[in-house]
């Protein structure tokens, strides 16, 4: 059966190259072709139609394409890109992470890393991702991108991919991440890879091989993408090691305005509520303490809490204890919450499901704390302590508060 597509086409006998349509498409898709003399819609439109409701001479229609549709010229794309997701003006760790993968892939191909940073008054930031193996920095400084919006930063990443045709673009797998690169994907109609654990090109040195977990951690599968590009992965945090500063940079920083396009946005931000904590950022900790389903019951969690304060660690759980309302979601480790890779983890009172075991088991040291001698969890654990959680955790955390 060949392929379908619908698309939006123009009628160059009809249209009058008013430019209705380019003012009122949302996504930057219609474009004036002065040569030809006539409007087109190019590869991010999003088949929204309303350029086909604002044309007042019915010169722009939804058609079909069989066979070849929606492919494009892969030999016209170069490079691997990777988002440099930041918060309140701080590059994010995971960008680093980012970088060194992305220079081994950026090897491979023999071809140039790019850094994409979107944010306002962080020309000191741009410079600095020079220093992390990035060749070259594309810095977008503007005030909507101070604090995190969806619409004008997918608009504009997908309007750069348009302009500048990147082969590869990496981004973290983090709430940012998970919330706009499918849109970008969408508009940009090609394929997205989410939560990457692996990463290589080829054996044919032109498509990137994207592995991630399947059917509940189970197996695991590599995705390549064929006929479209760029090739788009969200990577896990912690997956791969950060990137070492070099002493000098020998890349340059680009400065593009934000696209006109870019600038539509339909939310406006009003503040942001931090979570308070008091023991330190989980995805950051050298130290986790996880709790499970052994607790029993929510409030003793304070004794996950002791021990990680006395370690000065951050505190982790099961998705059973998520979902049981016992500690909040920003708390979980595993295949549905945060992949960690601490020096230490200790697990109390949790089995070791695979789906818990995808998100912590690259730990330098783990330690399984379970009165089942069977639990999954020690199969993967340097140490195991069989017994009660309520006897051994206070007895640790006792010892440890005296900085013995």
């Amino acid at each position: 059966m060949e392929q379908q597509q619908s698309v939006i086409a123009v009628d160059a006998d009809l249209c009058t190259v008013c430019g209705l349509c380019v003012d009122h498409c949302p996504y930057g898709a219609a474009e004036i072709d002065d040569d030809k003399g006539t409007a087109f819609i190019n590869e991010l439109c999003s088949i929204c139609m309303s350029c086909i409701e604002i044309c007042p001479v019915e010169a722009i229609k939804l058609t079909t394409l069989v066979g070849q549709a929606n492919r494009v010229n892969i030999a016209d794309y170069h490079g691997v890109w990777v988002f440099a997701e930041q918060r309140k003006g701080a590059v994010q760790s995971v960008t680093y992470e980012l970088l060194n993968e992305g220079r081994h892939l950026a090897d491979t191909l023999k071809e140039d890393l790019c850094a994409l940073l979107l944010g306002h008054n962080m020309g000191r930031q741009a410079e600095e991702l020079l220093y992390y193996g990035a060749d070259k920095v594309y810095y977008v400084d503007d005030p909507l991108f101070e604090n995190f919006q969806d619409d004008p930063m997918v608009a504009t990443v997908a309007l750069l991919c348009h302009e500048y045709k990147p082969a590869i673009l990496l981004t973290g797998a983090t709430h940012v991440g998970r919330s706009f690169i499918p849109q970008v994907a969408v508009r940009l109609k090609t394929g997205l890879t989410a939560d990457c654990t692996g990463l290589a090109i080829d054996d044919s040195g032109t498509h990137l091989m994207q592995t991630r977990p399947a059917f509940g951690g189970n197996i695991m599968a590599t995705i390549k993408c064929f006929n479209h590009r760029p090739q788009l992965s969200t990577v896990r945090h912690k997956v791969f090691k950060p990137a070492e500063r070099r002493p000098d940079k020998k890349g340059q920083v680009v400065r593009v305005p934000i696209p006109e396009k870019g600038k539509v946005c339909r939310t406006r931000f009003l503040k942001s509520i931090e979570e308070v904590e008091e023991t330190v950022n989980l995805t950051e900790a050298d130290v986790i303490v996880s709790g499970g389903r052994g607790l029993q019951d929510p409030k003793n969690f304070k004794l996950i809490e002791d021990l990680a304060k006395a370690l000065g660690g951050a505190v982790g759980a099961s998705r059973a204890a998520v979902d049981s309302g016992w500690i909040p979601y920003s708390h979980q480790v595993g295949q549905t919450g945060k992949t960690v890779c601490p020096k230490l983890y200790i697990a109390c009172g949790i089995s070791g499901q695979i789906q818990h075991r995808v998100g912590m088991q690259s730990s330098d040291v783990i330690l399984a704390i379970n009165k089942d001698p069977h639990a999954p969890i020690f199969d993967i654990a340097t140490y195991g302590i069989v017994g009660d959680l309520f006897e051994i955790v206070p007895a640790l955390t006792k010892r440890f508060s005296k900085g013995a």
